[in-house]
């Protein structure tokens, strides 16, 4: 049996400056109908920046719809045209003020599968320098350099939670630690 659903109608509900929403009409399994509803976003490129002394590069910015302050892994969205790598080495001067002569792409990951065609590609980026930092006119951070240990212990603890940077955090422990 295919679990594939067929779309008959498609209307765009809401197009914001970052987020188009729609809502479909579709064609179930079964052959019953019902409507989906759904995020278009461009993607993201993140980065884990690893400094000469082998300590990530992250970022502290507040985040408004939760009302908080994160501390999170430098990302941000891909602009059209761009390609992920462009993005993240774009991504990490404006937001570290650093350029890195290293980069390798280490994964696809898609965040919100239930509501959102949003994907995550990660990097990590190595030998890096400092350019100076570039951010965007709406973009308030800090810059924070921490060891990877200390990072996990925040994820262990609830003090990092935002969801891109766990991911992040795991993948970059595995990697660097040499059993992936």
């Amino acid at each position: 049996m295919s679990l594939r659903e067929s779309r008959i109608d498609s209307a765009l509900v809401y197009d914001g400056g970052l987020l188009k929403v729609r809502r479909d009409s579709v064609k179930l399994p079964d052959g019953n109908l019902a409507f989906r509803e759904y995020i278009r976003h461009p993607g993201a490129s993140v980065i884990i920046a690893i400094n000469p002394h082998g300590n990530l590069l992250m970022v502290r910015q507040f985040r408004y719809p939760l009302d908080r302050t994160f501390l999170e892994l430098p990302a941000g969205k891909i602009d059209p045209g761009e390609t992920p790598l462009e993005c993240a080495r774009r991504e990490l001067r404006e937001e570290t003020g650093y350029e890195a002569s290293d980069f390798r792409e280490i994964a696809t990951v898609h965040p919100c599968i239930g509501y959102s065609d949003e994907r995550l590609v990660y990097f990590i980026a190595e030998n890096l320098s400092h350019a100076g930092k570039q951010t965007d006119e709406e973009e308030f951070l800090e810059n924070v350099e921490i060891s990877l240990g200390d990072a996990l212990e925040m994820v262990r603890c609830g003090e990092i939670s935002d969801g891109k940077t766990v991911s992040g955090l795991f993948w970059a422990e595995r990697i660097l630690s040499g059993s992936w």
